[in-house]
């Protein structure tokens, strides 16, 4: 043997020992790298929209797949090295800790912006942008903690059972907070209301929403906020007067003495109802001889439309004051002071 096969000897052995490993492992990547593309191609395909299950997975799945793929060449190659086995084992562990703690992460990701594009549908980011992004992320990393830890030889047993008995303790410490919380999903999920709503529920509370939280809803009322817990809103006769639209039809009561006549006040309220500043041309007022004559006066209805529920009264107190100086000027005689309303 020559001098200078002796030398190169060893970096054959060498090379002789770790060549099922690299053949190994340049195979597995090889693989996991076609399905990986494979897998991407396809939810490409199948996907709706950027907002889609499919598009997002995609999205998020890109760059950590390719460790995936590392992961599962290193896992297959470690297999075939001539390596101490407690040292492949300790490789293999750490391997299948990287790749736990990655789809953990993953998944997490995945849920956060599914919630996202479903709150941006549904007009709801703001408030989906908060608790629930965090539950996702608590949910899921807590499920990857359970298998990181079973994966470690950890006993998860007692510590199920300490959760169960602590979760039932805090159930019952917070069933008002809790209620509260579930009714505020149901609210922000059914959506009988939305902020900038004009609501009044069955107790009274009355006024624009505000806020919509996660424990109570928030009215603007005046120069005044009303804070209504969630459970109220949901258990109450709700009355939106922003659905199917804004608007809204009021009336005005209009009493006359016996002797007027009905003709003149209906011109003259159909006429001071279309002159109105803030009553709709469609529907056009309407003028109603309702309950019509009574044993001491003669009565009438005027409704009309206004764009919202905040700008009826003002329009109904403008046509009554515009009405009385029209009977005034046209001689419509009023009922006595005891019977006017």
């Amino acid at each position: 043997m020559s001098m200078i096969e002796a030398r190169w000897e060893p970096y054959q052995r060498a090379l002789f020992a770790i060549a099922p490993a690299l053949i190994a492992f340049a195979v597995t990547l090889a693989v996991a790298w076609l399905i990986r593309r494979l897998m991407l191609h396809w939810l490409g395909r199948v996907s709706t929209g950027p907002a889609s299950f499919a598009a997002v997975a995609a999205d998020t799945l890109a760059t950590p797949s390719l460790l995936w793929c590392l992961a599962a060449a290193l896992d297959v190659a470690l297999r075939f090295a001539a390596l101490n086995a407690v040292y492949t084992e300790r490789a293999g562990d750490g391997i299948e800790i990287f790749v736990i703690v990655s789809f953990s992460m993953v998944a997490a990701s995945i849920g956060v912006r599914l919630v996202a594009s479903y709150g941006e549908r549904r007009d709801l980011s703001l408030v989906l942008s908060g608790m629930s992004k965090t539950l996702i992320r608590v949910f899921v990393f807590s499920i990857g903690a359970m298998i990181l830890m079973h994966k470690l030889g950890v006993s998860i047993t007692p510590l199920l059972t300490a959760l169960g008995v602590g979760g039932l303790a805090v159930a019952l410490a917070l069933q008002d907070t809790l209620a509260n919380f579930f009714a505020g999903v149901h609210i922000l999920v059914e959506q009988p209301i939305s902020v900038g709503d004009y609501i009044k529920i069955s107790t009274g509370e009355e006024g624009i929403v505000s806020d919509i939280g996660w424990r109570t809803t928030r009215l603007q009322s005046l120069n005044s906020l009303v804070v209504i817990p969630n459970t109220k809103v949901t258990s109450s006769i709700l009355t939106n007067f922003s659905l199917p639209d804004t608007q809204v039809i009021g009336d005005v009561g209009i009493v006359a003495a016996l002797d007027a006549d009905p003709a003149a006040i209906a011109h003259i309220a159909m006429e001071t109802a279309s002159s109105t500043e803030g009553v709709l041309k469609d529907p056009a007022p309407l003028f109603l001889f309702e309950p019509g004559v009574t044993p001491t006066h003669i009565q009438a209805k005027l409704f009309f439309t206004s764009s919202s529920k905040l700008q009826q009264g003002t329009v109904a107190s403008a046509i009554r004051m515009r009405m009385l100086e029209r009977f005034r000027q046209e001689g419509i005689p009023l009922p006595p002071p005891t019977l006017r309303v």
